[in-house]
């Protein structure tokens, strides 16, 4: 037996979920299916900053009231080398524009609840088997066993690992930027008023504040490194070290909750639509988290294609289907681009002159006016 949908949505992410709750605000039935269980996905430790793009989806379709409530702005990051410390004020800069940070947890939270509110399904703990393009179906397995699920279009919003993106053919550009972080959740305070990326000979370091009592930081370690190698007292140690605490004051410490291995590595589909399949977010591209580019190109994407299947299935005109790809690629590569950009500028090889290279490009983002509203413009847009 086949169930049927409007638009079946494979996977509970901010795409999944942001496309789910605009659609049936406009009174499309559609049906979430998502391999993870409710509690799982709403307390994975992700994405924290949102682009004020990011921010007018959830404001303008009624998603926002907890990121308006709990959200804060921030528009002020800060770089610490060996030639010092300095603060960018990019709101200040380019278009003015600022992150609001509101963890991504938070923010699935509050778009599960509304999309049910919205009389959305999902169906949690079913692991997606099987996809078919052309007529918009999903085989997928749960405690129930083996189910089929079809609809009028598919989107796939299951990441760059879910099966979505291989029912789609084209071309694959990947790239791997031979660099590693760790990636920590702190049950501390933020030691720093800014988010602040420090720039060590033993490598990158990143502070970035995800609520007044947690905040992430990232270590850059060498590939293939396990996180179980890095204990409590090691990561702090690595961290006053390339925090440079003797120079700028210590660090407000505290128990690490999490502490995961993010391999830097970019992969763009193209197209990312075949037949009555769209991939949204993770599943179109990855992106390296440099930039904090990666759940701001999901909702965007969301608001595309939401769009889109609103014109193709209340106004019978699939022409903005038809130029779903062509819409989003652009952006993406726009994205990876500064992506790209920020690993250079925070990473270099271990030799003279790509160290002096780096100081180089970060004198000229301290002191150039033009390097400054570059950085702003791409740092926050999307």
């Amino acid at each position: 037996m086949v169930d049927h949908t409007t638009v079946l949505i494979a996977g509970a992410g901010p795409a999944g979920l942001v496309l789910g709750n605009l659609l049936q605000a406009q009174g499309i039935r559609t049906l979430v299916v998502e391999r993870a269980s409710r509690e799982q996905v709403q307390t994975r430790a992700r994405a924290g900053f949102l682009g004020p793009n990011s921010a007018r989806v959830l404001t303008e379709h009624g998603l926002g009231a907890g990121m308006l409530h709990k959200g804060r702005s921030h528009g002020v990051c800060a770089f610490r080398g060996e030639d010092g410390e300095f603060e960018l004020d990019y709101s200040a800069l380019g278009r003015g524009e600022v992150h609001t940070v509101y963890p991504q947890q938070d923010l699935v939270t509050d778009l599960v609840a509304e999309y049910l509110d919205r009389g959305g399904e999902i169906r949690f703990g079913a692991t997606v088997t099987g996809v078919d393009s052309g007529t918009a179906t999903i085989r997928y397995r749960d405690e129930q066993g083996e189910s089929v699920v079809s609809g009028r279009f598919l989107a796939g919003c299951d990441g760059g690992n879910g099966i979505s993106r291989t029912a789609v053919p084209g071309r694959r550009y990947s790239q791997d930027h031979g660099v590693s972080w760790l990636a920590v959740l702190a049950e501390a305070p933020q030691s720093m008023a800014a988010v602040t990326y420090a720039i060590h000979d033993d490598g990158f370091a990143g502070h970035m504040a995800r609520s007044p009592e947690v905040t992430r930081y990232y270590l850059q370690v060498p590939p293939g490194d396990a996180p179980e190698a890095w204990t409590d007292d090691r990561i702090w140690a690595a961290l006053r070290t390339r925090m440079r605490v003797d120079d700028f004051g210590q660090l407000k410490e505290g128990p690490i909750v999490e502490r995961r291995i993010v391999r830097l590595r970019s992969e763009v589909v193209d197209p990312i639509q075949h037949d009555r399949l769209f991939l949204v977010g993770d599943a179109a591209s990855h992106i390296s988290p440099s930039a904090a580019k990666g759940a701001n190109l999901a909702i965007m994407e969301a608001e595309v294609l939401a769009s889109a299947l609103t014109s193709a299935l209340l106004r019978d005109d699939e022409r903005p289907l038809a130029e779903y790809s062509r819409t989003c690629l652009p952006r993406v590569w726009r994205a990876q681009e500064f992506s790209r950009w920020m690993i250079d500028l925070l990473h270099a090889p271990d030799d003279d002159f790509h160290r002096a290279l780096r100081r180089a490009r970060l004198h000229s983002l301290r002191d150039g006016r033009a390097h400054q509203n570059f950085f702003a413009e791409h740092y926050v847009g999307i």
